[in-house]
């Protein structure tokens, strides 16, 4: 039978819960691979700029894949397309460790930026989902807990580093223990099904005008974000002259802020405003890349990055609800911002080695500082975005792909 399936609340209850330890599992991943990226590079022996070349891998291999993750979910149905892809992609955290050279990093990171995209794509339709049938906004939460993962994940990593741990047996029995919580917590996802003669999502769609404008707010505080994540233990090992444990420290003190200021978030823009909001989070965004690039000390450099964190933690979810009420068609704006943003964050992380490795990070986080103060110029663009209701995101290609059975 046809039709849209009904589920209880109780259901819907377990759903949301499952699906926010999926975000959870997903970012401890991140968190884990990007506090040992300093033992990567000694391991590899790549210089600052062949690191920024090999992180641009990520971001060709999920360019490739994404567009996969809709037909996986149409052929497999959202809890099994969800359960294969978040497999992949906690094994797939032990492969950039393993790599002997520039050439095998690489080729690591195509896969890891693969499977990243594409079980990513898949978890936030079903967010999307849950919400819409919820009716009431968890995207910022659910987005909390990706931050939460991190954190968790690069809280293990400060540790090992602090050990002096082999980055390849922590990634290995971190992506034991990630596997094992992700297929646990796949089991209570709400899973929906294509209509046997349901057509398959189109693979791509030209988002329109104005997606692009806020678009373009969501890449300044994605490519901050990606920088931060990525770069901020190298910046304090290199730059700075800390030990290991404090370099990966760094990178805890900024999700920890990320984590805080997303489980937060939707109480705080209900109360003050889209607009308000991320031009207050802008200002502080950029105290935070001021901090970085001015610091002579550790302590500042963490203040730094945690304001980085704090500043630019909603500006995606409101991106998103600011798309889905920009114009006729709610699913190309949504899919030409979320195209956007997912390029920023990946592209990040190579741009930055890129700029480093022609002058420094330094001056790599002095482009940080003017994206993040393009947050608060550009603000007014995500007016009306309030919350991010059932009826802005539910519609989304790789959500639509899963709505009918």
């Amino acid at each position: 039978m046809t039709g849209e399936m009904v589920f209880g609340q109780r259901e819907l209850k377990r759903a949301r819960y499952a699906v926010a330890a999926v975000f959870c599992v997903h970012g401890a991943v991140t968190g884990s691979f990007a506090t040992r990226i300093p033992w990567i590079v000694d391991h590899t022996g790549v210089s600052a700029g062949q690191l920024g070349l090999a992180l641009a891998f990520p971001a060709i291999g999920a360019s490739v894949a994404m567009p996969l993750a809709g037909a996986i979910s149409h052929r497999f149905g959202a809890r099994g397309a969800l359960r294969g892809l978040l497999v992949l992609w906690t094994l797939a955290l032990t492969l950039p460790a393993l790599a002997p050279n520039l050439l095998t990093l690489c080729a690591a990171l195509f896969v890891y930026g693969a499977t990243a995209g594409m079980s990513d794509v898949a978890m936030n339709a079903l967010g999307v989902e849950v919400e819409n049938r919820l009716d009431k906004s968890i995207m910022s939460g659910l987005h909390g807990m990706w931050s939460a993962g991190a954190l968790t994940g690069s809280a293990a990593g400060t540790l090992a580093a602090h050990l002096g741990s082999d980055a390849r047996l922590h990634h290995a029995l971190a992506a034991v223990a990630l596997t094992v919580l992700g297929l646990v917590a796949c089991q209570g996802v709400i899973d929906l099904r294509s209509a046997p003669d349901a057509e398959a999502p189109p693979r791509f769609a030209l988002p329109p005008k104005s997606a692009l404008v806020i678009g373009a707010i969501g890449f300044c505080a994605v490519f901050a974000e990606g920088a931060s994540l990525d770069w901020s233990a190298v910046y304090l090992r290199d730059v700075l002259d800390t030990s290991p444990g404090v370099a990966a420290a760094s990178t805890t003190a900024f999700a920890l802020t990320m984590a805080v200021a997303r489980l937060a978030g939707d109480r705080v823009v209900d109360r003050f405003g889209p607009v308000r909001t991320v031009r207050v989070g802008g200002v502080a965004a950029t105290a935070g890349g001021v901090l970085v690039v001015a610091a002579h000390h550790p302590a500042l450099a963490m203040a730094g990055f945690a304001l980085i964190g704090l500043g630019v933690a909603v500006v995606v979810p409101l991106a998103f609800a600011a798309a889905g009420r920009s114009g006729p068609n709610p699913s190309q704006a949504i899919a030409g911002v979320a195209t956007i943003t997912y390029t920023s964050g990946l592209i990040a992380p190579s741009a930055i080695g890129a700029v480093a490795d022609a002058t420094s990070l330094v001056v790599s986080f002095g482009v940080v500082t003017a994206l993040a103060a393009g947050l608060v110029a550009g603000a007014g663009v995500l007016r009306g975005a309030g919350r991010v209701s059932a009826g802005a995101g539910s519609d989304t290609p790789a959500a639509t792909a899963a709505t009918k059975s």
